[in-house]
């Protein structure tokens, strides 16, 4: 088979290299992609914004399966595009992408089904955001409604802190925001691959959010993750799945918009039982890096059981994987470009590239999240150990990174 990847960062990457090892690429293509994915495949410069070159470039070349990574070409509706030329692609349509495109969507849909998550409410302008938060007080949550990278999301201690969050957000010409009471509790993803009311979950992921250790400073689109979460049993897993992940699949259909791709849960253990924080429309990122590198059965083949209706066999290595994402200095409020890196060629494990390109055959940042290390051993310590000692061999003085990813799990072995 001839296969594309759609996108330029770390989940492409990690999307194209579990691609790449299937028994049925015969030829793999990325585009745009990176300098790491122009290891494993042919990189093609289309840039993923560029919906119809891309239909277009997938027609010319006959690719026989597409496999899309990032969220704004899914909610730009470049699945509809692809499958109005007949073309096999494996995400859900610029509809049933709302689930992530907008946050007020979401929730209602979560409210209409009975779909556990936090109480909220949706506003148009500051005067009647600012009068909930004060009538509700803090600690709140303030969501920007659109796509936001992972970010856009203000966890608000006190008062002033999401007074600011909605002086940002509505700054910017026809915003809205959704504002959530505050969930306290166990953070872990959940990412199925969807098809319709079919629903097959992977292996689970733990995201570090927060900029520095110790989960302080503002959100990020993800510093660091882990696969398997000792503290995720299966009971969660099971209940997860019937109370919210095939509940929202099913609500999908029943609106008219069902879904197809990797369906990613952002959910957390309270005191009520699970409940849901966010539903993305694509895998998660930093959780690629570390799921697929533990799948052990053929990506592609699984995907394309998904797409037929069949019961995909997913097998899974018992090693636990472990990353750590370098990131811009500055980040996530500001981004390095053109800073050289080396020593990437002497680390022992996987690298993948989230904001790099190279010039004159020299390794630069491009981008907020740069690269992640990964490590695969028997157990976290042993990973996280693995991890850090070759992050200390990237070399690069506008890099920086947590020094604790993976820390709590430990506390709850």
């Amino acid at each position: 088979m001839k296969i594309l990847v759609i996108g330029k960062g770390g989940r492409e990457h990690a999307l194209a290299l579990a691609a790449s090892q299937s028994k049925l690429c015969d030829q793999l293509y990325c585009a745009p992609g990176n300098p790491g994915m122009a290891k494993i495949g042919k990189l093609v410069n289309i840039d993923d914004s560029k919906i119809d070159e891309l239909a277009e470039f997938a027609q010319n070349e006959g690719i026989d399966l597409t496999i899309v990574g990032p969220e704004n070409a899914l909610a730009d509706g470049i699945v509809d595009a692809f499958e109005s030329r007949g073309l096999k692609i494996f995400g859900p349509t610029k509809a049933a992408a709302q689930v992530e495109a907008s946050k007020d969507f979401a929730k209602g849909l979560m409210k209409k089904y009975n779909i556990p998550t936090a109480d909220y409410q949706t506003f148009d302008n500051f005067e009647d955001a600012k009068a909930f938060v004060l009538e509700k007080g803090a600690p709140i949550v303030i969501k920007e409604n659109g796509l936001k990278a992972g970010k856009g999301v203000t966890v608000a201690t006190d008062l002033d802190m999401a007074l600011e969050a909605l002086n940002i957000a509505f700054e910017i010409e026809g915003n809205s925001v959704v504002i959530e009471e505050y969930l306290e509790g166990f953070e872990f993803s959940l990412i199925a691959l969807v098809h319709g009311e079919n629903v097959y979950p992977l292996e689970c992921a733990q995201d570090h959010k927060r900029v520095g250790d110790g989960d302080t400073g503002p959100n990020t689109g993800g510093m660091g993750s882990y696969s398997p979460v000792r503290a995720i049993t299966q009971d969660l897993v099971d209940t997860a799945m019937e109370s919210i992940m095939k509940p929202m699949a099913k609500a999908l259909c029943e609106e008219g918009c069902p879904f197809s791709g990797f369906l990613y849960g952002g959910l957390m253990v309270t005191k009520r039982g699970i409940e849901v924080i966010e539903f993305n429309c694509r895998f998660g990122d930093p959780e690629a890096e570390v799921i697929l590198c533990r799948l052990t059965s053929d990506f592609v083949q699984n995907i394309l059981d998904v797409m037929e209706d069949q019961t995909p066999e997913l097998t899974w290595t018992s090693k636990t994987s472990h990353g750590v994402v370098l990131a811009s200095t500055g980040y996530p409020a500001s981004s390095t470009k053109n800073a050289p890196i080396t020593g990437v060629e002497d680390v022992d494990g996987l690298v993948y590239h989230m904001g790099t390109k190279m010039e004159d055959d020299t390794l630069l940042t491009n981008g907020g999240r740069v690269l992640m290390v990964v490590s695969l051993a028997d157990q976290l310590e042993e990973a996280m150990a693995h991890t850090y000692a070759e992050v200390e061999k990237v070399k690069c003085d506008k890099l920086f990174y947590r020094h604790d990813i993976g820390r709590k799990d430990l506390k709850n072995a």
